[in-house]
């Protein structure tokens, strides 16, 4: 039953714009209608009943503040802020410091506004309370690590006690109620996925395996774009959209690994029906993944959809559903039709990931979630995680060459003294290039894909720095700042691949070192990290040396960040390319 309070702020913040509060598959509630407004309603409105004093109080025996003290009143809502201590010792252990400003009940979420991206923010607290404090968002805790020491600490000593994820709307919603296995919970059910998911897809014996799919992906995107620039050879470079070709290359090479399919092919790669369907499928997903619910910081409001984007949610998951539905229909005919011949790959054709966990799981209920409901939540989550985060890299890096021409200079060296002025990258070619290798771990320092990885959760209480953390709490790691460290990294604004190759030459990005930990470390590391950095050295290899790269009118390319659980780039990466060797062999 929806208590009388929950609709009463609903009615309040719908009468703000209730015109505005609507999303359909790709349109996005409007920013107006954000958590920071949300969250003054709710306080006003709390204010005015008469169960305030009880429900603050309640709130701060679970937020465990103390010292409320009344500062003043701001455009008619109360700003109260919370002083704390961080020597204040809880169950023998010391209380991680608050940022100050913190309300009763909706605690530091006005602190966020909706044009600021997260993991900058919550750098720049850093920078006052130290590498480790705990922010209040709603009724939800949060502690930030922003120290590799730290994180250490988390992967390693805490590592089993924090390896759960909270639970959000967007998982339960678009992640098939937690079957997508980097958004499930700690428990059986996650362990046999994530096994499955490595041992037929990721472990370096199954890419092995499937690396001509890779290579003949690779190859057929390099084709495909000296064939454009070829059609425009009398009007000097060509202005592309180079994130569009690397994010279909990705999505290529992921989509073909699982369902044995591509979306993107030829020089109008853009141009069917399907194929941006698919693309603006695929696309809001990710965005959506990245928002912060009014649910998931008021659990009150569980159910009522505030912001409009539990509709929005509901109906691009039925958009996908849609595409792995199809998928795994295509497959179970396609194994009917060759029955008597099921498990003889010549007959029946190259067994991909979908045909094996139809092999594997069969019709067995797993752990709450029936065999369809893992197939397509796994599917999901590896297409998007894969994809995704590989082209938000090969995007940062060729922007940061852009910007960095002597570096660019220096590889296209590298590689003409490895390859040879005419040669073809190939895939053993990639041992002997330690300069590209250097860019890599580079730009994986200074933009990693997930700034803030995914969240943890603390099943028990631990202690984490000397600071008490109870069960329940969310885990941040910020690694866009841990990564930017002038203690570890000196001049760390700097893209200079050559501390690869001298100071850091030890450092690797396998969760060991945590200076570098663009994966993640322990238990919920990415499993990823093999298919992710074969696709982008090979990738980025290809294009350097096959194509001159350029910017309009000479200019720097903007670095700006998008918001999102991913690090976007702001704007589109348009770059003037021209093929450096006028062959269209591959």
């Amino acid at each position: 039953m929806v208590h009388e309070n929950q609709l009463e702020v609903v009615n309040r913040i719908n009468k703000y714009d209730k015109s505005k509060v609507r999303c359909g598959t790709y349109q996005r509630p409007p920013k107006t209608t954000n958590l920071r407004f949300v969250a003054e309603q709710i306080n006003d409105h709390l204010r005015r009943q008469e169960t305030y004093s009880d429900v603050a109080e309640s709130e701060q025996r679970k937020c465990r503040t103390t010292d409320i003290r009344v500062d003043g009143v701001d455009d008619g809502h109360i700003a109260k802020k919370t002083n704390i201590e961080s020597t204040e010792r809880i169950n023998g252990g010391k209380k991680a410091p608050e940022p100050g400003g913190a309300w009763p009940i909706i605690g530091h979420l006005h602190l966020f506004g909706a044009h600021e991206l997260l993991h900058q923010k919550l750098g720049t607290m850093a920078d006052k309370l130290g590498p480790v404090f705990m922010i209040r968002l709603g009724m939800r805790r949060a502690v930030v690590v922003s120290n590799y020491e730290v994180a250490k600490e988390c992967f390693t000593t805490n590592d089993r006690i924090l390896a759960t994820r909270p639970r959000m709307t967007a998982s339960k919603l678009m992640g098939y109620n937690y079957a997508a296995v980097g958004f499930s919970p700690y428990g059986p059910y996650w362990r046999e996925a994530r096994k499955i998911a490595t041992l037929e897809l990721l472990s370096n014996h199954r890419l092995e395996l499937l690396e001509h799919i890779r290579i003949s992906e690779i190859d057929s995107w390099i084709k495909e774009l000296k064939e454009l620039c070829m059609k425009r050879s009398g009007k000097g470079p060509v202005l592309v959209e180079l994130d569009e070709w690397f994010n279909a290359l990705t999505l290529n090479i992921m989509v073909r690994y699982i369902a044995g399919k591509r979306y993107f092919g030829g020089a109008e790669a853009f141009e069917d029906d399907e194929s941006q369907r698919w693309k603006k499928v695929s696309r809001e997903l990710s965005y959506l993944f990245g928002i912060l619910m009014v649910s998931d910081a008021f659990p009150i409001l569980e159910g009522i959809d505030v912001q409009g984007y539990e509709r929005a949610m509901k109906k691009i998951n039925k958009e996908m559903d849609f595409f792995l539905s199809q998928w795994l229909e295509e497959h179970r005919r396609r194994k009917r039709e060759h029955s008597e011949k099921a498990n003889k790959v010549d007959d029946q054709g190259e067994q991909d990931f979908i045909d094996v966990m139809l092999n594997t799981i069969k019709d067995a209920k797993i752990f709450d979630h029936d065999a369809d409901t893992m197939i397509k939540g796994t599917c999901m989550a590896l297409v998007l995680a894969g994809s995704d985060t590989t082209m938000i890299t090969l995007s940062w890096a060729v922007s940061l060459l852009l910007n960095n021409r002597r570096v660019l200079k220096k590889a296209k060296e590298e590689l003409k003294n490895q390859i040879g002025k005419d040669g073809h990258v190939e895939k053993g070619d990639i041992e002997n290039l330690p300069y590209l290798h250097a860019i890599v771990k580079e730009t994986l320092r200074l933009y990693p894909a997930a700034p803030l990885l995914l969240p943890h959760e603390a099943m028990e209480d631990c202690t984490v720095a000397g600071f008490h953390v109870p069960a329940g709490t969310s885990l941040f790691t910020n690694i866009w700042k841990l990564h930017r460290d002038p203690n570890i990294w000196p001049n760390p604004l700097e893209f200079k691949p050559e501390r690869f190759l001298t100071t850091h030459s030890h450092v690797n990005f396998r969760g060991q070192h945590f200076e570098l930990i663009p994966f993640g470390s322990g238990r919920r590391m990415c499993p990823g990290i093999s298919f992710a950095i074969n696709v982008l050295h090979l990738t980025l290899a290809r294009l350097l040396h096959e194509f001159e790269l350029e910017t309009p009118d000479d200019a720097p390319v903007d670095m700006n960040e998008g918001p999102g659980v991913t690090l976007m780039k702001a704007n589109p990466l348009r770059v003037l390319v021209s093929p450096r060797m006028t062959s269209t062999k591959c």
